[in-house]
Formats: structure tokens, sequence, C-alpha cells
């Protein structure tokens, strides 16, 4: 069976190809002009040049029985808000329709938790937030980016949807905001922290789930690909854990690091400052994201390996990462 993947330069889509191949899928992955391609490197698949508004998606997709759309563009920042609906809305829109054209058999979407929001206490697939509720655009696109899939279900299309949940692991090359933590907590750039908490669960669970869903998923459903569910300071404490390094002992209080964003991104970014804090994520450490994967564990067979095994393995692909630069840097 030959694969067409969306977003397989990122982190979720090379631990979805590296899996694909190695169960003796086939894989044609759509990747943009001046991508980086380093989390491609060595693999036997075949490559298209493209974008997810490109005309031509469907005459790139000949031949392919499965599409996986995992790509999604991710920005917290407020200035990024049209190229979020271009991407992830219309981007969506675009490639369901040319997989109906170019006779996809069965799409998997990547949708994300981001799209169901959040509530008191924790949510699950039959939960969803009202959209004004959705904290930023990234949240807001990828919820409307879901209902195109939704739609395209409703009207026809063989569509499993999955929510991943925040995946940790290897080849996480941008980083995400969850790898950025890491980093940040290696480099001792971590004095406080946010009273938060999050869903993870392996990115390598979240590949086998695209795969299981493929075979098993209801079309039309969606499924929450998580696994635990800790407090920002248990995250912390488990990196401490297997770094050796303190984590930090206090936390900060909203109003900082808000008042920080909103000088960055409102007055500073205004005279050519990149900013450094997102207002938006700043309001998304106010509420625990918690979520039950119950379901896909239920229906999908979703592995629910341990997370501090994935934990290490972050850890270490990113010391690795990082004294490659190092080491990059001094030769230059």
């Amino acid at each position: 069976m030959k694969c067409f993947i969306t977003g397989g330069t990122g982190f979720v889509g090379a631990n979805l190809i590296r899996l694909l191949l190695q169960q003796g899928y086939e894989v044609r992955a759509l990747v943009r002009k001046n991508s980086n391609l380093d989390n491609l490197k060595s693999l036997d698949i075949e490559t298209v040049t493209g974008d997810l508004n490109s005309n031509d998606l469907s005459s790139l997709m000949s031949g392919c029985q499965v599409l996986f759309h995992v790509a999604a563009q991710y920005s917290l920042w407020q200035s990024d808000r049209e190229l979020l609906y271009r991407s992830n809305v219309l981007g969506t829109r675009n490639i369901l329709t040319c997989a109906c054209q170019a006779g996809i058999e069965r799409t998997v979407y990547t949708s994300s938790v981001a799209a169901i929001g959040v509530k008191d206490g924790i949510a699950d697939e039959t939960y969803q937030s009202p959209v004004d509720k959705l904290i930023g655009d990234y949240k807001k696109s990828k919820y409307y980016a879901e209902q195109e899939a939704v739609k395209a279900a409703q009207q026809g299309q063989d569509i499993v949807i999955v929510n991943p949940s925040t995946p940790i692991g290897a080849y996480d090359l941008k980083p995400t905001p969850t790898g950025e933590i890491i980093v940040r907590f290696i480099q001792r750039r971590m004095p406080f922290y946010v009273d938060t908490g999050l869903n993870l669960i392996d990115v390598k669970d979240v590949a086998q789930g695209h795969i299981l869903a493929l075979k098993k998923g209801k079309t039309g459903d969606r499924y929450i690909l998580g696994n635990q569910n800790l407090t920002f300071k248990e995250l912390l404490g488990k990196l401490e854990q297997i770094t050796g390094l303190p984590a930090p002992k206090s936390t900060i209080p909203y109003w900082i690091p808000y008042s920080v964003a909103w000088l960055e991104e409102k007055v500073l970014a205004k005279f050519g400052r990149q900013p450094t804090v997102a207002i938006d994520g700043v309001r998304m450490s106010r509420q625990k994201m918690f979520y039950d994967a119950s379901k896909a564990v239920r229906e999908l067979d979703l592995p629910q390996s341990d997370i501090d095994r994935a934990l290490i393995e972050a850890v270490q692909w990113f010391q690795k990462m990082l004294e490659t630069r190092d080491a990059l840097s001094v030769r230059k």
C-alpha cells in the first residue's frame, strides 16, 4: 500500500514515516520548497514538492491509496493569524478535495486536542469547547480545520480523525513547545515555572495510533491519542531525575509573563523586535490541559508506553542535537 503524507519533515510525521516503512508501506511525502529535510535523511521514500494549497495535489497523490494529513502551521503569535487559517483551514479543505479527486481510499487527518479545548477536569472525545472559548487563533484554526474533515466525511469521504495530545520523543527538530521546555531545562534557562498541566504521550505511540486509526478507526470519528496527565511540576520533577539537574522550585505569578508578552507583542514588535513570549501561550498556561484517551485504547488498541522512557529518549535526542549544533558553531 502506498501512502501520501503531509508534514513528514515535522515531529509526528517523521516518526510516522519511519513506522510506516518498518511495517512495509511505501511512502510519498509532500515537502514544501526550501523545507528542512534533516528528518527525512536516508529514508527510502519518494518526495514531491508543493504545499497544502497547491492546485496540483490530486496529481501528486496519483497512485496512492491512503492519505495521512499530518501537516499544520503552528504558531501562538497573534500576527500569524492569517497564515494559520490559510494553512490549517483552507489547506485542509484543499487537500481533502484533492484526495477525493485522486481516488484516495481512506484518509487519517491529524487534528489536535487543541481543537477539543479544555474543561474543568478531564476532557474526552465527547467534549467540545465553544469555539469562542478556545484560546488563540492556533486552537481556533485547528477546530475549523477539523470541521472541514467532519464535513468531508459527512459527504462520503472515508476519513478518520486523530487528536494527539502532547507527544514527546526523538526527531522534534523545530522543536515543539514541549521540546523547547526540555531544551530550556537542559540549558538551565528555567528559573521559574507556571502552574499548568499537560497530557503526555510517547511520539512513537502517536505514530502507531495513526496506523491503527487507518486500520480500525470509524469514519467520521475522532480519537484522542494521549496517555498520562501530569502537572508541570511533576514533569519538571521527572526531568530532574533523568538529567540530574535541579528543577525550578518556585512558580511565577501569571501577571509577570503576561505583562512581558503583552509588551513584546503589542509594543516592541512594532519597532522590529522579535517577541520571545506569546500572549496566547501565557493565557493557555492558566489551564490544565488534561485528556482521557481511553476510547483510542479501547477501540484502536493505542499503546500506552512508559512516559519516563519517552522523556529519556527526548532528553538524549536533544542533548545530541545541541552537541552537534555547538560543534558546528565552533567550526564556523
